[in-house]
């Protein structure tokens, strides 16, 4: 068995590890000043954007349902991983050579590999294999295939298309020779288990590569291409793997991310030779689900690639100007004109109305889909089909309104009698009032009438009123999505935004005071630039010198981790010996406290007074942890010292006060003349710090 990671290890990974460039790959990242970025958290649903990583100090914190930590604890939380796991798969991605403890007596490196980075590596090692059968003789069914949908050798290289060979175990025995075990290879879901061993899973088929949008293969989707294959259905996709979950993946979301965080416009179609052609047409933002209906986990990653806050706490809903684009913000879904289309745009309405105000349907003439339009009508019919899409909402009622004949009032009132369940689906009450008003002027009946069908409607379905376009709160929480049957709080992030729910809610203790704040914001500035923080005057502070629980408790815990940490300290490490020494019951608090903005002048690009990180990505402030504790620069010291300053003259003015109380108490005599001298002493040093700072005295 191998023993624990080597700590100088671990600490290599940290130092190396960019947090911004990790949370970036599947979060939308905006600046938001002190060095701070925020985007919409990706272990809970919400439209708001609460999750804040601050690259500097190597430390992310969602306000919204109080996850929070490190690079290693993101990677645990993002891919359901341990802490080791999380260090392996860091450790790969930064090609640092781990070294364990004790590791002499138990197997290779090679050999013991995280469960999780194993089955990547297998699935990265069949789409090799898969690739390379694409060229042999027997593949030219797969090459005819795809050379009659318009698609070169080059296209094919591109999306990755490769081919499974019609054998019983090809791609088994390929694995093995690999080093990758039975179980891997089953775990991965490349592998069925038979009477007589294990057999592969995808055999005479096609296949396209199922990745996330860092590019790692989680799966693959497959296309019959023989009558005798013992699976029926013409496609097939991974089955849901610790890898892989369909109502969690998108294909082609590796090549068009860049794209859709740049155009705010994403295009949702039905097939992997649909987001091919869509792509070659120009289209780069197309995707499609696998194997499953588009679905609520679908519309969060998409949502947090184009949500716009650019106005801060100003919700934008709805179609939005894109710079340097010619179409606005949108999501397309190129359903099919006939009734199954008809029925998935339906289906679409189940999600929320932030979604659906800026969701779009197009549909080709003739039913085409986007693969046979290019083949008959090339590539500038494509873009010309999401040019023209139209709203969602008009989509459906439109299409219900076309099936009636509205020249006679029985037409006009069958119209109606329709439309109305579809507007009362609409969950915004302006948008469902809209539309209840379109719906009427153009079937041809009283504005009233129609109203009052949708409101029954919406009594029989029991449809919830909602503002999609109200303004939220920084903070503000969305509720939980429940599968009937499942424990709600088996998440760790439900659980613990029902906690902060909980403690928000309560009227018994509120806090809004200036010796919370000052304790606070001192508190913050010590974390985040601890060399800041005069060491003298810091040598002074005790724990009474500290009202609030919390923080005494974290002053507490400040000086278990050895006080004030050493300039040459590494920035990760801090953190770590920190967060080590506060244990659970601090973690969060720390958290929240390393990302909290300060209130200090900022330079222009929105990093307060933080000096540039040289490592940032694309010069926007993000990176690596540094290497050692940043140097502060003097705005910072300034408002340390400051911050200090109303710490110490509060354990003054609270030491002097006890001291007054208990000298009224004593009869005159000597004692009494001892407490007034402290009195004396205390007042004095008082003021001698108050003239030091502020140059002034009080009193």
């Amino acid at each position: 068995m191998v023993g624990m990671i080597k700590k100088e290890d671990v600490e290599k990974v940290r130092a190396a590890a960019d947090l911004y460039d990790i949370v970036s790959a599947t979060v939308t990242l905006k600046p938001s000043g002190t060095g701070t970025f925020v985007g919409l958290c990706p272990f809970h649903d919400e439209k708001t954007g609460s999750f804040n990583v601050r690259p500097s100090l190597g430390v992310w914190h969602c306000f919204g349902c109080g996850l929070g930590g490190d690079v290693f604890k993101y990677v645990e939380q993002s891919e359901n991983i341990d802490f080791r796991e999380a260090v392996e798969l860091l450790a790969d991605k930064y090609h640092i050579e781990l070294h364990y403890e004790n590791s002499g007596n138990g197997p290779s490196r090679e050999n013991t590999g995280s469960k999780r980075t194993r089955l990547l590596e297998a699935c990265e090692e069949a789409q090799r294999f898969f690739v390379s059968q694409i060229l042999t003789k027997e593949a030219l069914p797969a090459r005819k295939l795809l050379g009659g949908r318009n698609f070169s050798q080059a296209d094919c290289e591109r999306f990755g298309c490769g081919y499974a060979p019609q054998g019983w175990d090809n791609l088994v025995r390929h694995l093995a020779s690999k080093g990758f075990t039975q179980k891997e290879i089953l775990d991965a879901g490349l592998a069925r288990q038979g009477q007589r061993g294990i057999y592969d899973y995808f055999r005479g088929r096609v296949t396209w590569p199922i990745r996330d949008s860092t590019g790692r293969t989680l799966g693959f989707g497959a296309r019959k291409l023989y009558e005798d294959d013992q699976i029926a259905a013409k496609y097939i996709n991974t089955p849901d793997t610790q890898l892989y979950r369909k109502t969690q993946v998108l294909y082609g979301i590796d090549l068009a991310k860049s794209a859709i965080v740049k155009k705010r416009q994403v295009v949702i179609v039905e097939g992997y030779t649909d987001v091919m052609a869509m792509h070659l047409a120009g289209i780069d933002t197309a995707i499609a689900t696998c194997g499953t209906a588009f679905g609520a986990e679908h519309a969060k990653i998409v949502r947090r690639l184009i949500a716009d806050d650019s106005l801060g706490a100003v919700q934008l809903v709805g179609p939005l100007k894109v710079k340097d684009q010619p179409l606005s913000s949108r999501i397309v879904f190129t359903f099919d004109g006939d009734a199954a289309g008809q029925k998935a745009a339906l289906h679409a309405f189940g999600l929320d109305s932030a979604f659906l105000s800026q969701t779009f349907v197009a549909v080709a003439d003739d039913n085409l889909d986007p693969c046979d339009l290019r083949i008959e009508r090339g590539n500038e019919a494509v873009r010309s089909l999401i040019a023209r899409a139209k709203p969602l909402y008009d989509f459906v009622i439109d299409a219900a309104i076309s099936r009636f004949d509205l020249t006679y009032t029985p037409g006009q009132v069958g119209a109606m009698k329709a439309v109305a369940p579809l507007v009362a689906q609409i969950r915004d009450r302006s948008l469902w009032d809209a539309y209840a008003r379109k719906s009427a002027g153009r079937i041809g009946v009283d504005l009233e009438v129609m109203r009052r069908e949708v409101m029954n409607a919406r009594r029989q379905m029991h449809v919830r009123d909602e503002d999609a376009y109200a303004p939220k709160r920084r903070f503000e929480r969305d509720e939980p999505r429940v599968e009937p049957g499942t424990n709600p709080y088996a998440n760790l992030a439900t659980r613990k935004a029902l906690e902060r729910r909980d403690a928000a809610e309560q009227a018994y203790f509120k806090i809004d005071d200036a010796v919370f704040i000052a304790e606070q914001q001192f508190m913050a500035v010590l974390i985040q630039v601890p060399r800041a923080i005069d060491r003298t005057m810091f040598g002074q502070l005790t724990i009474e010198h500290f009202m609030t629980s919390v923080f005494r408790t974290l002053f507490q815990a400040i000086a278990a981790a050895g006080g004030l940490p050493s300039d040459d300290t590494p920035q990760g490490l801090w953190m770590h010996n920190l967060t080590k020494a506060g244990g659970p019951m601090l973690n969060q608090v720390i958290n929240e406290l390393a990302v909290m903005p300060l209130p200090l002048p900022g330079d222009d690009g929105g990093n307060g007074a933080q000096p540039p990180q040289s490592n940032a990505p694309g010069g926007v402030g993000g990176g690596a942890a540094a290497v050692q504790l940043r140097p502060a620069a003097p705005e910072e010291q300034r408002y340390a010292t400051e911050l200090l300053t109303r710490l110490l003259d509060m354990g003054f003015m609270r030491q002097i006060g006890l001291a007054k109380r208990r000298m009224a108490q004593l009869p005159d005599g000597e004692e009494k003349i001892t407490l007034l001298g402290q009195i004396a002493r205390m007042e004095t040093a008082r003021k001698d710090l108050q003239a030091q700072i502020y140059g002034n005295t009080v009193g």
